[in-house]
C-alpha cells in the first residue's frame, strides 16, 4: 500500500506535466490580447451598473432560452411530459376543485330549458384556435372547414332559435383530432368516440388538445434538435454574452472559481519550492493556465451542490451533479474490493467473476447513497455480510475451510471504516480517481484513446471509463462554448500588468 502511495506523488508530477506542454492554446501571447468578444468583465475597473428590473428579466429570459437549448441538443432524450400534481397535494385539490366547479356550472347550463350555451360556446372557439394551431402552412382546406364549422356567430345565431346541434360540433372535433393527432393517440380518440355525456366529452376533448400540444412541441424539439446540435457553440455564446452585457456580475462565481484554483497552484508551487533546497524563492512563478482550469474542472467532481455552480456550468448542473454521485459510488466498490483482496486474497483466487459478484452486491446497495437519509455505515454492513456470505459458499463448494469468525470481523470492520474522514484505502482511491480524470483532461482527443487506468481501478475500468467520456465531452463542450470568457479571466488574474498596460494603452488622450 506504500508502494502505491508513493508512486502516485510520481503520477501526479507527470500529468501536471503534461498539461503545461498542452499549453500552446493558452500561451502568454494569446492572454495578452482580449479573448472575449466583448469587453465585459467583472475584472473589468468600471463602476458597478446599476441593473433595472426589465435588464434583469431579459437576462434571464437569455439564460432560460440558453439553458434549454443546451438540454435540447445534448439530451437526447429530453421531452415535453404531461405531468399531473397529486390529488393530495394543495395545487391538486386546488385544481381538482376549480375544474369540478367549472363544469358542474356548464353542466348546469346545458341542463336549463331553455339550453344556456355561451359557457359551452366559448369552448368550441377556444378549441378552433387548438385545432388551427396544429395545421400546418398551406393546409387551406381543413383550416376552411374548421372555421366554417366552428364559426362561433352562426353557433349564437343558432342558439338563439335553440338548434345548436352540440353533439354534432363535439364529432366533427373528434374527427378532426383523429386527422392531426400523432399515432400514439388513436386510442384515445377512440374513448372520445365512446363517451356520451356532452359535459364530460368536452373535458376529455381539452384532456386530450393538452397532450396533442405535448405531442407538437416535442416534434419540434424533435426537429430542432440536429440544428442545435450544429449551432449550439456559436448559440450559447452569444446567448451568454447578451447575459453578460445584461448582468456584468454574470461572471462572478465563475472569477472566483479559477481564482481559488489559480490559489491552489501558487500553494501547491509554494510547498514544492520550500521542500526544495537550491529553489530560487527571488523568481515569479510560472503557473500554466490549462492545468489552472483542469484543476477548475477536477474541483467539479468534488463539488457540494448545496453551493451554486459557476454561472458557465449552470446547464450542466444536473448531469455533473450524476457523475459525481456515480464517481462516490465507483470509490466504495474499489474500496471494497482492495480491501477485500488485500485480506482474503487467498480465498478469491478460485472466484474468477468476484469483481462482478462485488458490483451486482454493491450497485443496489448503494444507489442513492448522495441523499442525506441514505445510511452508508449500514450499507457497507450489508455489503460485507453479503461477500462473507459469498465467500463461504465458494470456498465450501470447492472443500475448503471457511472463513474464521475473526477473520469476517476484521473485513467487515474494514470496510466499515471507508466512510471515516482520512480512511487511507478511501484516500488512496480517491487520488487514483482524480489522477485518471486528470490525465484524461490533458488528453487532446480522448475518444482515441484512454489513458492507463491506476492501480486498484480494474475493477471498475469499464465504469470509470464510461464516466470518464461523459465528463471530459461535458468538459470539452464547456471549453468550447466559454474559453473566451475563461481566456479573458485568467489573463487578468495571471498576467494583471499586461492587463493593466492594455487599459492604460487603450484611455483615450485629451
Amino acid at each position: 500500500l506504500n508502494d502505491e502511495q508513493n508512486s502516485d506523488s510520481e503520477s501526479s508530477r507527470l500529468s501536471e506535466s503534461t498539461a503545461a506542454s498542452s499549453d500552446s492554446e493558452y500561451s502568454r501571447q494569446s492572454f495578452n490580447s482580449d479573448s472575449s468578444s466583448k469587453p465585459s468583465s467583472p475584472a473589468s475597473a468600471s463602476p458597478p451598473k446599476v441593473i433595472t428590473f426589465d435588464e434583469l428579466m431579459a437576462a434571464a429570459r437569455n439564460l432560460t432560452d440558453l439553458t434549454l437549448a443546451h438540454e435540447i441538443a445534448v439530451n437526447a432524450n429530453f421531452c415535453l411530459k404531461h405531468e399531473d400534481f397529486p390529488q393530495n397535494s394543495l395545487v391538486g385539490t386546488v385544481k381538482h376543485i376549480v375544474h369540478k366547479a367549472f363544469w358542474d356550472h356548464l353542466e348546469s347550463e346545458l341542463n336549463e330549458d331553455p339550453p344556456e350555451y355561451e359557457h359551452a360556446i366559448k369552448l368550441f372557439e377556444e378549441i378552433k384556435e387548438i385545432l388551427l394551431s396544429f395545421l400546418t402552412p398551406g393546409a387551406n382546406r381543413i383550416q376552411n372547414q374548421i372555421c366554417e364549422v366552428l364559426d362561433t356567430d352562426l353557433i349564437r345565431q343558432q342558439a338563439e332559435h335553440n338548434a345548436v346541434d352540440i353533439h354534432g360540433l363535439a364529432n366533427y372535433i373528434i374527427n378532426t383530432m383523429g386527422k392531426l393527432c400523432a399515432p400514439i393517440r388513436d386510442n384515445d380518440i377512440k374513448q372520445l368516440k365512446a363517451t356520451d355525456n356532452i359535459v364530460e366529452l368536452l373535458r376529455q376533448i381539452f384532456h386530450v388538445l393538452d397532450l396533442m400540444k405535448m405531442d407538437m412541441a416535442n416534434y419540434t424539439i424533435q426537429n430542432l434538435r440536429p440544428y442545435l446540435q450544429r449551432n449550439l457553440v456559436d448559440y450559447e455564446r452569444t446567448k451568454f454574452q447578451e447575459i453578460l452585457e445584461e448582468t456584468p456580475s454574470a461572471l462572478d462565481l465563475t472569477t472566483e472559481w479559477i481564482k481559488e484554483s489559480i490559489e491552489d497552484e501558487l500553494s501547491s508551487i509554494s510547498d514544492e519550492s520550500s521542500s526544495s533546497s537550491g529553489a530560487d524563492s527571488s523568481s515569479k512563478p510560472i503557473i500554466s493556465p490549462t492545468l489552472v482550469l483542469n484543476n477548475c474542472y477536477l474541483k467539479l467532481l468534488q463539488w457540494d451542490y448545496h453551493k451554486t455552480l459557476p454561472e458557465t456550468l449552470l446547464t450542466d448542473e444536473a448531469r455533473l451533479q450524476e457523475l459525481r454521485e456515480k464517481l462516490n459510488q465507483l470509490k466504495i466498490i474499489a474500496c471494497v474490493c482492495l480491501i477485500t483482496n488485500n485480506m482474503v486474497g487467498a480465498a478469491i483466487v478460485g472466484m474468477p467473476d468476484f469483481a462482478e459478484q462485488l458490483k451486482r452486491i454493491s450497485v443496489p446497495l448503494l444507489e442513492g447513497m448522495n441523499k442525506k437519509t441514505f445510511d452508508l455505515k449500514e450499507a457497507l454492513n450489508a455489503i460485507s455480510v453479503q461477500i462473507c456470505s459469498k465467500l463461504n459458499r465458494s470456498l465450501t463448494e470447492r472443500g475448503l475451510p471457511t472463513l474464521s469468525e475473526e477473520v469476517q470481523n476484521n473485513l467487515m470492520g474494514q470496510i466499515a471504516h471507508i466512510v471515516e474522514e482520512n480512511n487511507p484505502i478511501s484516500s488512496l482511491i480517491d487520488k487514483r480517481i482524480q489522477f485518471f480524470m486528470r490525465s484524461l483532461l490533458a488528453l487532446p482527443h480522448f475518444q482515441k484513446c484512454m489513458p492507463a487506468m491506476p492501480g486498484g481501478l480494474a475493477v471498475i475500468q469499464t465504469e470509470m471509463e464510461l464516466v470518464g467520456s461523459q465528463y471530459a465531452s461535458i468538459v470539452n463542450f464547456n471549453k468550447q462554448v466559454y474559453g473566451p470568457f475563461y481566456a479573458n479571466i485568467l489573463r487578468k488574474l495571471l498576467f494583471p500588468e499586461a492587463s493593466m498596460g492594455k487599459a492604460e494603452s487603450e484611455t483615450p488622450t485629451n
